[in-house]
C-alpha cells in the first residue's frame, strides 16, 4: 500500500522560505517519476516541478530559480524547497508519484508541463500541506 506523506506547509512572509518533505511508505521514490504540484482555490491544480528516476528535474517558469526539488533515498523522502516566497504561490502543495503503469504509459516523459492533464500523469498522491504567504 503506497503512502506519501506531505510535511512542512505553513504561515510565512514574503520572501521567506519553507521546506515541503513528502515521506513515502510503500514505495521507493527513486523508482520512478515524481512531482509537486499546487493548487490554489478555484484553480486549477498546476505542476511545479518534476525529477526523474535518475535524478533529472524540470521546473515550471512560474518557479524556476526559486524553488529545488530534490530527494533523499536514504530516508525515501522527497524534498522540495521554496526561497522567495510570493504571496501568489499560496496554495494547497501536493506531492505525487508514478505508479509502474504510470511509468510504462509516460516513459520518457517526466517533466512539468502547462497541461491540466499533467496530474493525470500520477497515480499515487499525498493529502496536502498548506503553504500561505502573506505580503
Amino acid at each position: 500500500q503506497v503512502q506519501l506523506v506531505e510535511s512542512g506547509g505553513g504561515s510565512v512572509q514574503a520572501g521567506g522560505s519553507l521546506r515541503l518533505s513528502c515521506a513515502a511508505s510503500g514505495y521507493t521514490v527513486s523508482a520512478y517519476c515524481m512531482a509537486w504540484f499546487r493548487q490554489a482555490p478555484g484553480k486549477e491544480r498546476e505542476g511545479l516541478t518534476s525529477i526523474d528516476s535518475d535524478g533529472t528535474p524540470t521546473y515550471a517558469d512560474s518557479v524556476k530559480g526559486r524553488f529545488t526539488i530534490s530527494q533523499d533515498n536514504a530516508k525515501n523522502t522527497l524534498y522540495l524547497q521554496m526561497n522567495s516566497l510570493k504571496p501568489e504561490d499560496t496554495a494547497m502543495y501536493y506531492c505525487a508519484a508514478r505508479s509502474n503503469l504510470d511509468h510504462l504509459r509516460y516513459r520518457g516523459r517526466c517533466r512539468v508541463t502547462k497541461s491540466p492533464t499533467m496530474m493525470y500523469e500520477y497515480s499515487y498522491w499525498g493529502q496536502g500541506t498548506q503553504v500561505t504567504v502573506s505580503s
